[in-house]
């Protein structure tokens, strides 16, 4: 049992009187609800299903109800740094499911919630102590707060260790530093006083207009959920919850259009099982994460967040889910204003809650579902069954995660010591390191000698940009080094950098410019010739172009997918001066690039990196940094290919060619595969062996191959197995990713990678949707991309 510290010195909220005659705090126990003896659910020694049983029977109805939405926190709903008296006839005196964004500081131009209770660490573990130390001891029955927060690239809080954006985190193919990852968020989480953490997001991002593929781990369901799998272990090995998001079929609305259109994604049902389901499934089965967040979009006419079949039959009953089930923003008030299924809103509210729902979010006060909520109990639409029900989910994670034992901080001092460390740090570096995808390294222009480049042109919108590195759900206020920064730091005194922008990242008539095209104005004529005639002067050009934050993300989809505003214009003229150019990107989708990629001789990938992109971008094109990411997601040559991604049916993304087919009127093929990715050294594969090569359809099948690098520098290469099922009863994919290892090797090394396919990865969903190992004929592929396979070689099932 626990020793429970001695709380009260910490915690800086004076007792009211009530508390001050009776103390809650004893020797191993707390007691919540004040009446002087040991409850049953105040007993550390009881089994939780038992403690949940006696909580619920002390219970009321508006305590009930409490335990069912969210308070939003400071600044954007709620009004008090600290609990003030008034708190008294507020609808969480009877207590609150959780608190999500408490004084974290946010920096959005949406939502700014400044707060001095963020920095130092210890200060903010202190504050939610203060706030906790309310709920348990100025509410009734004295149920602890649930602490949520965001934290899908670090810990959305203020100077917490940042990540690379998950689209970058999904380039690195790398699981064991994703579970570090995952503890380091976690572990910052629990010093801070947060319980739990939306974290990872599982969605698929099958169309890349989508703003949101830069939030996501990419395009193929088992990279995301070998990823999102590691990223949940490594947050909950700290104590806290992971809730995943967003669930389910959120990531493909019509059109990629975001913001107000989240809807109508049309998928048949078996793709939904395939492809968007599978993530979560195998997270959830595999992790068990304490948390799940519903989608505000609908999936065949049923939204998501009213859906029994979403929330109830295939997550609990199908999938095993245990935790609490908690609404993204809106989802609930969706169902009436935008979806038209129920009525009015308090019908909304019934159908989330008998749908599954156990607790609503949103940027309202809670009383606005709570007080309807009530109204359908007194009024007998909703059973007490079911509230119970609802409400045993929320108490469940609370008790897995302790807070009936110790509700507060142990240590807030510690924080400061927790959170951000150096080894943090390191991680984050190595991250953004391994994040790096070459895609076109022409005559082996990379890596660039220091020696033999005297001057050095930067130039390009995003070469002194930085809200790239900072952008939302993760954390703010970290110093950033810019590009620009990065590659002076670099050089040093061995070469004169010199930085031109050359051009905004858009022009004024963006993004009407990308379908009709506007004359350069007299100022960006100015700036595209500045940088030519500083290009003229320089050894090499290195351009820094993409999309900042503003150009992509949630509410922020595209219609095209080439640079945006006048940076073609920009790179066309640097290449005409006939020096070399190196061109960086830094976006959060795929961009279409042809004539960059047919011209440029070298480019370079590096998503949205965090604080530290500048160093690791500079590192990576000077050789230090050896680039061994691969793409997660299919770069298409035109936005008319979508959809276009991995993996396919058999021939759906072929061309026009071939037997009954006479026309030649598309560009067809990718412009880079999924799995794709250059090194600065060479892999070669051999000795692939298959065991056993005749199996029955319960066995696991051992398949070994060695990897080489045959190169003169030291890189990582990831080595990815594709699975292809000669003939089903049902169409399958052509074949898809079921196995990856990133490993490191020095010149000349060899390492045996081994991997083991287990019957799930064979399964596919029969004419009965089933899921079943068919009898039959197995190739094992291995590749370096989704494209360029290097061995094959088959196996029976019997």
């Amino acid at each position: 049992m626990k020793k429970l510290p001695l709380l009260l010195p910490l915690l800086g909220l004076a007792l009211s009187a009530p508390a001050q005659q009776k103390n809650i705090y004893h020797k191993g126990w707390v007691d919540f609800n004040k009446n002087g003896r040991m409850d049953v659910f105040e007993d550390p020694s009881q089994n939780i299903e038992k403690r949940i049983a006696d909580l619920l029977s002390q219970m009321t109805v508006d305590e009930k109800t409490c335990q069912m939405a969210t308070l939003y926190g400071y600044k954007r709903v709620l009004k008090d740094e600290m609990p003030v008296a008034g708190w008294k006839n507020e609808i969480w005196k009877d207590g609150i499911a959780n608190i999500d964004e408490e004084l974290n500081n946010l920096t959005s131009h949406t939502d700014d919630a400044p707060t001095q209770y963020s920095y130092p660490f210890s200060k903010h573990a202190s504050a939610i102590n203060t706030v906790q130390k309310w709920f348990v001891e100025e509410t009734r029955m004295g149920i602890p707060v649930d602490f949520t927060n965001e934290g899908i690239h670090g810990l959305n809080h203020d100077r917490a260790t940042p990540l690379p954006a998950p689209i970058g985190i999904g380039s690195t193919w790398d699981k064991q530093l994703v579970r570090q990852a995952g503890q380091t968020v976690g572990r910052e989480a629990k010093a801070l006083g947060y319980t739990n953490v939306y974290a990872p997001i599982l969605d698929p991002a099958r169309d890349q207009r989508w703003g949101r593929v830069v939030e996501c781990y990419g395009e193929n369901p088992f990279l995301i959920a070998e990823l999102g799998k590691q990223m949940v272990l490594g947050i909950q090995e700290e104590g806290v919850a992971s809730t995943l998001k967003h669930y389910a079929v959120y990531s493909v609305p019509k059109g990629g259009r975001d913001g107000s259109a989240r809807t109508d994604p049309h998928v048949a049902p078996r793709e939904m099982h395939q492809i968007y389901l599978y993530p979560f499934r195998r997270v959830i089965q595999e992790a068990h994460p304490m948390g799940v967040m519903s989608s505000y979009n609908d999936y065949d006419g049923v939204p998501i967040t009213g859906s029994y079949y979403f929330l109830t039959e295939l997550l609990r009953q199908k999938f095993g889910f245990q935790g609490y089930v908690v609404s993204d923003s809106e989802a609930v008030e969706f169902l009436y204003s935008k979806h038209k299924v129920a009525i009015d809103y308090k019908e909304a509210v019934r159908q989330a809650v008998e749908a599954g729902l156990n607790v609503r979010t949103n940027f309202t006060m809670p009383q606005t579902f709570i007080l309807p909520l009530r109204e359908l109990i007194k009024e007998n639409r909703i059973s007490m069954k079911v509230i119970d029900s609802r409400v045993a989910d929320v108490l469940r994670v609370k008790f897995r995660l302790g807070l009936f034992d110790n509700p507060y901080v142990k240590d807030p001092k510690a924080a400061d010591k927790i959170v951000h460390t150096a080894a943090a740090a390191q991680m984050s570096l190595q991250m953004n390191r391994e994040a790096m995808v070459l895609l076109k390294n022409q005559d082996n222009l990379l890596p660039l000698d220091k020696s033999k480049y005297k001057n050095i042109l930067v130039t390009g919108p995003l070469a002194a940009e930085t809200n790239y590195a900072i952008s939302r759900y993760g954390p703010s206020h970290n110093p950033v080094i810019t590009v620009l920064e990065g590659i002076k730091n670099y050089v040093g005194g061995n070469a004169k950098v010199n930085y031109v922008k050359g051009c905004n990242i858009i022009d004024a008539t963006w993004p009407e410019s990308e379908i009709i095209e506007t004359p350069l104005t007299v100022a960006e004529q100015a700036g595209i010739d500045s940088a030519v005639a500083q290009a003229k002067q320089s050894d090499i050009i290195i351009a820094v172009v993409g999309e900042d934050n503003e150009r992509v993300g949630e509410s922020l989809s595209r219609t095209g997918l080439n640079l945006p505003g006048r940076q073609l214009k920009l790179i066309q003229a640097l290449q005409a001066t006939g020096k070399p150019v190196v061109m960086v990107m830094i976006n959060g989708q795929p961009l279409t690039i042809n004539w960059e990629n047919k011209y440029v001789p070298a480019i370079l990938e590096a998503w949205f990196p965090s604080v530290q992109g500048g160093q690791v971008i500079a590192e990576t094109l000077f050789g230090d940094n050896n680039p061994g990411g691969k793409l997660p997601i299919t770069f298409p040559k035109t936005t008319g290919q979508i959809e276009f991604n991995f993996p396919f049916k058999p021939n759906s993304q072929a061309g026009q060619g071939g037997q009954n087919s006479w026309g030649h009127t598309s560009v067809n093929g990718a412009l880079y595969p999924f799995g794709y990715g250059l090194s600065y050294t060479q892999f070669e594969y051999s000795n692939l062996q298959v065991s056993p090569e005749k199996g029955q359809s319960q066995g696991d099948v051992t398949v070994t191959v060695d990897v080489t690098n045959t190169g003169r520098r030291k890189g990582d290469d990831v080595v990815q197995l594709y699975l292809k099922d000669d003939i089903s009863t049902v169409t399958t994919y052509e074949y898809d990713l079921r196995g990856f290892e990133r490993v490191t090797l020095n010149p000349g090394e060899k390492k045996t990678v081994t991997f083991t396919l287990h019957p799930d990865d064979l399964a596919l969903l029969d004419k009965n949707m089933n899921w079943t190992v068919e009898p039959g004929t197995f190739q094992v592929w291995i590749g370096s991309s989704s494209e360029d396979i290097k061995l094959k070689k088959g196996f029976t099932v019997e």
